[in-house]
């Protein structure tokens, strides 16, 4: 694909959810660059097998983000998509959270996102055109025990994400992407879903009856940076099939 065609780039884009939003913003025409964090040998067979470029950085370090955003202004140009959707879990009972479970989150899940668009948003002003769509969480809604700093992450993620689609109006537009039970191998493994028991009840829970899939989210990011969503920023959509109807 030549340089002439759309930047796009998106955080954790090279496994789970994020390797299929990266596969449909380069079906797409996009030139889709995927950052990871430490998985090379995953991010080299998602660069081969789906035409990905991919670019390693640290979403919790913030030296390493801004340094990733330099070569990506250098090497590949401005971003037309950014994508925050790298994130992690580490899920402890409030009392047994350590400072260091609190920090990592926060700083890949909220100060991540923060820092990468802060450095792509001045190129994106300039260039007359952009799009961001931040990945974020039911729990960023909805408490859940074990999870204060993922759901606080996720929360102050949606904040962001309002703040930005204002400050960055008109040329730029903000939104979040909010996936509900999406099955991925994580997703399977963390919930037990490979046992029958587990898989009934929480289809129970969701009015279409069915797990999501990351063709679902990779739908709604379609819509999210197309043309048909040209008056949409600042917004929240829900993709869970109905489970929590906020």
């Amino acid at each position: 694909m030549t340089r002439t065609a759309p930047l796009a780039v998106v955080t954790g884009g090279t496994r789970g959810i994020g390797l299929s939003l990266s596969r449909r913003l380069r079906g797409l025409g996009y030139r889709t660059l995927a950052l990871y964090r430490s998985d090379k040998d995953a991010a080299l067979r998602a660069a081969d097998e789906h035409g990905l470029i991919t670019v390693q950085a640290d979403l919790g370090d913030s030296a390493s983000v801004r340094a990733a955003a330099r070569h990506v202004l250098a090497e590949h140009g401005v971003p037309e998509v950014l994508v925050n959707n790298a994130g992690i879990n580490i899920d402890r009972p409030f009392l047994e959270l350590t400072e260091e479970d609190w920090r990592s989150v926060l700083d890949t899940n909220l100060s991540g996102p923060f820092h990468l668009t802060q450095a792509f948003a001045p190129a994106m002003l300039d260039a007359g055109t952009g799009t961001v769509v931040n990945v974020g969480a039911t729990t960023g809604l909805r408490p859940r025990n074990n999870g204060v700093n993922y759901a606080a992450s996720k929360a102050g993620l949606l904040q962001l994400t309002k703040c930005l689609a204002l400050e960055l109006a008109p040329t730029v537009r903000v939104n979040c992407l909010i996936p509900g039970m999406t099955e991925t191998q994580e997703l399977v493994e963390r919930f037990r879903l490979d046992e029958p028991e587990r898989r009934a009840a929480v289809l129970a829970e969701i009015p279409q009856r069915r797990i999501g899939t990351p063709d679902d989210i990779a739908d709604a990011l379609e819509y999210l940076v197309g043309p048909l969503s040209r008056y949409v920023t600042g917004q929240k959509l829900i993709v869970d099939g109905g489970q929590f109807m906020w």
